[in-house]
């Protein structure tokens, strides 16, 4: 190691009174030396998962000992920090070696889902504990259950599964049959009442106050089912953002997604709308791949290609909400529509963006776009949200309802602040 690379110890520091804690960690780390190089970085110290995930929470405990948790430790302090380090130096040997054998067993199994660092740090360490070093005759078996139950947890199986059964030639042909059954038979729905616009702007009515939105009425009377039927008409679905279709029209089965390029939500193929869900948090989500696949395909044909009416009435709400994002003057009657306006507009990038010129708006153009946009971008998060809390077996419950629409707003506008935060301190537009 390099002069330049070296920490300084901490006999050097204590002459300044202190030892900074990052010192102190370093030097009780290079001390083990190339044992513990699977949880090194390229100098040699600790990675900052594993001060993250293995030292802090198992070896050094600052929750238990104060002492050690500051910035700043005292020469007593710091000496104690380093031994407890040394003290452990076995354990995370056989750590960095179980983590080794756990990630060889990762690629075996073809699971790439996840951070193998994420995952694996604080079972190696738990393995290490109990077994010691990796023991040839039983490792592989030992890793191997770790790997699978890990990813079974996490639902990387669950999403393995359904790649491997959509690129079965006699599963996918199968399930294309399903699609083709599932689009043939679907029928608009026809609302049971003649007041439902009554009931919407009562809800919508009741939205931000210590009244709780009535949406009953609207959910036994299938409005939001019904409402989905306009979406059927040229262009229409196009306007809210949710195809860059004339009309929705049943999707492709699908074999591949990437987070970064998916369509908009009813361009999706049916394994792009599973991919999005399941490559999150999809450990709450209690499916086989067949029954994920079964059900997804039949809720593509569904009115907002969403599975429950309460979803589909809360997706008729924000439909009549985001009127609010619009740019016009024109401010519809609910307490919800000024609520939503008044959020957005206490933005003041949205403010330059409606009043200024663009070349002097200093906003990028992407984020410009956005907020001339704003009620598409609603509306498709909302559909991603309640999508993503059916796949999870959730419904928005009625006093979430509100909560619900004023927290994709929030989003919206988090996100759009982040984008602009980024592009000014890049100095550059195209940052966005």
């Amino acid at each position: 190691m390099s002069p330049s690379t070296r920490p300084p110890s901490a006999d050097a520091a204590t002459a300044m009174g202190s030892v900074p804690r990052a010192t102190a960690v370093a030097q009780g780390w290079i001390a083990l030396g190339d044992s513990v190089a699977a949880l090194s970085n390229g100098s040699g110290r600790p990675l900052a998962r594993t001060i993250k995930l293995v030292l802090d929470p198992l070896v050094i405990r600052p929750g238990q000992n104060p002492h050690l948790a500051g910035s700043s430790l005292t020469p007593a302090h710091a000496s104690e920090l380093i031994r407890r380090i040394a003290d452990a130096g076995d354990v995370l040997s056989a750590t960095a070696h179980w983590f080794a054998v756990l990630k060889s067993t990762r690629r075996a199994l073809r699971i790439t889902d996840g951070n193998p660092q994420e995952k694996y740090f604080q079972r190696c360490f738990e393995l290490a504990r109990t077994l010691g070093a990796p023991d040839p005759a039983t490792a592989e078996q030992i890793a191997t259950a770790a790997v699978q139950e890990i990813a079974s947890a996490g639902g990387e199986n669950l999403m393995t599964r359904i790649r491997e059964t959509v690129h079965d030639p006699v599963e996918a042909d199968r399930l294309h049959n399903e699609l083709l059954s599932a689009w043939r038979t679907r029928r608009p729905a026809q609302a049971t009442i003649t007041d439902a616009d009554a009931l919407v702007t009562a809800a919508l009515n009741a939205c931000g106050t210590d009244a709780v939105p009535e949406i009953d009425g609207l959910i036994d009377a299938r409005a939001g089912s019904a409402a989905a039927s306009a979406l059927e008409g040229s262009g229409a679905a196009r306007v809210l953002g949710l195809t860059a279709r004339a009309q929705p029209r049943m999707p492709e089965l699908g074999a591949t997604a990437s987070k970064r390029s998916l369509p908009l939500p009813f361009d999706r193929s049916v394994y792009e709308r599973l991919f999005a869900v399941l490559s999150g948090n999809p450990a709450d989500i209690d499916l086989d791949a067949d029954e994920a696949l079964t059900d997804e395909i039949a809720r593509t044909a569904q009115a907002w290609e969403l599975a429950n009416e309460q979803s589909r009435t809360v997706m008729l709400l924000g439909v009549e909400a985001s009127h609010a994002l619009e740019p016009t003057d024109l401010l519809r009657p609910t307490n919800a529509h000024r609520l939503l306006r008044g959020r957005w507009d206490r933005e003041a990038y949205v403010r330059r963006v409606r009043r200024l010129p663009a070349d002097l708006s200093g906003v990028p153009e992407a984020i410009r776009e956005d907020v001339h946009t704003a009620r598409q971008g609603y509306l498709r998060r909302l559909w991603v949200r309640l999508h993503g809390r059916e796949l999870r077996a959730t419904q928005t419950p009625v006093s979430e309802v509100w909560n619900t629409l004023d927290g994709i707003l929030r989003s919206v506008v988090m996100d759009q602040r982040q984008r602009l935060k980024v592009a000014i301190s890049r100095g550059t537009e195209g940052a966005a």
